[in-house]
């Protein structure tokens, strides 16, 4: 963090709300966790935020999130990233889901900012709610609700999120009735970020940065069936350090060209390396960089995914990547797309600059033509993966290469 950035995260500290630097791991309202913290806070769910219409002055949301890790002193990041304007947000509830838009008995509390009930988001900035005392359990529907009083402009949020929300008049987020939750959403709006204090004392997270095939296209909405959420419930059993997913996807994604989403290699310090807890990161992006025919070439390609992997070992952080998948059957296929996926390939299963390399494209091509998905993996478009084949990219990943030494490097626990 250059000198600048740090002076600033310092006075976020007091202040609660800091446009400079407001991306920090939570610990007191924004700011990372101090060395002397009893268990380390770590990011149990997130989703890349991008700009997601208008704003609408009075409308609640209850937005419907699934844990990873479970843990105890619950926060929530709000973002105001492509605001252009301050963002107040009051109202702000917390709870486990029942069913449908309504929250399980005696379990919607009240979130507080600095010991307030009201927060005002800067434009460009995201804020921490204080911690709410009590367990969150892993694998687990978390509602938070809130208001947008006076919210205009351009709102931020998760386009795609393949989870059905709800919105409503916003004086309803306290209760626990789903009665006045009538309309749905399948966006998530004004969170980008859910951390808990994990059980365990070395406990870290994995970030999953990606495009489409990361964020869940073709697989069931509602089901948690992309290969992060696969992955998830992989590592609950597994026995290693990683415990908490972060999915870090934005359908149409790129590597190094913003579009769809700012590209990986631009939002790598708001959506990764601000996450608590992070330990590692999945890079699995570039068939959007392919598909565009922008004439991108793989030593392009070869560069971007060099300074990723540069960029993270700076900051403490295991860097593990994945193989681009096949897309023959597309429109946008054509042989010398092929020509540069298998140069990079090459170059990815080779590559010394990563910490680990998952070879995504050996599970998901066909035997009998390995520039085309196996069919029975193949969600009907010829590039994303079905719920089969989401899991066969989860149980690919083996859960001890997603920890390396470099933890150290962070300060978190050994």
């Amino acid at each position: 963090m250059s000198g600048r950035a740090g002076r600033c995260c310092r006075a976020a500290a007091a202040l609660l709300t800091a446009v400079a630097c407001p991306y920090a791991p939570p610990a007191r309202a924004g700011t990372p966790p101090g060395p002397a913290a009893r268990a380390p806070s770590v990011v149990t769910w997130a989703a890349s935020a991008d700009r997601l219409g208008e704003g609408t002055a009075g409308r609640g949301y209850r937005l419907v999130v699934h844990t990873s890790v479970g843990g105890s002193d619950l926060r929530v990041r709000f973002t105001n990233a492509f605001g252009d304007r301050p963002l107040t947000l009051d109202g702000v509830h917390a709870g486990l889901r029942d069913r449908g838009a309504a929250l399980r008995p005696g379990g919607n509390r009240p979130l507080t900012f600095g010991g307030a009930r009201t927060v005002t988001v800067p434009a460009g900035a995201a804020v921490w709610s204080d911690p709410l005392p009590g367990s969150v359990p892993a694998d687990a529907d978390l509602v938070v609700s809130l208001r947008t009083p006076t919210a205009a402009g351009p709102a931020t949020g998760h386009r795609m999120a393949m989870q059905t929300s709800y919105t409503g008049r916003g004086e309803h987020t306290a209760d626990e009735s789903g009665a006045h939750w009538t309309r749905t959403t399948g966006s998530w709006w004004y969170v980008d970020s859910v951390a808990v204090r994990a059980s365990a004392p070395a406990a870290g997270a994995v970030v999953a940065l990606g495009d489409s095939l990361t964020d869940g296209r073709q697989s069931g909405t509602d089901l948690n069936r992309r290969w992060p959420d696969h992955l998830a419930r992989r590592l609950s059993t597994a026995g290693t350090a990683v415990q908490g997913v972060a999915n870090q996807g934005i359908s149409g994604n790129k590597l190094l060209a913003d579009g769809a989403g700012q590209a990986a290699i631009h939002r790598l310090d708001r959506d990764v390396l601000s996450q608590p807890g992070v330990r590692t990161v999945l890079l699995f992006e570039g068939v959007n960089d392919l598909k565009a025919h922008s004439g991108v070439t793989a030593a392009e390609l070869i560069a971007g995914y060099r300074e990723i992997a540069r960029r993270l070992h700076a900051a403490g952080t295991c860097a593990a990547v994945a193989t681009v998948g096949p897309f023959k059957g597309r429109p946008e296929w054509d042989p010398s797309a092929e020509a540069v996926r298998r140069e990079v390939n090459a170059f990815l299963r080779g590559a010394g600059e990563f910490d680990a390399v998952v070879d995504f494209d050996g599970v998901l091509r066909s035997p009998d033509d390995p520039e085309r998905m196996l069919p029975s993996f193949d969600g009907g478009d010829h590039l994303h993966p079905n719920d089969r084949g989401m899991r066969a990219l989860a149980d690919a990943v083996p859960p001890g290469s997603l920890d390396c030494a470099r933890r150290a490097a962070r300060g978190l626990p050994g």
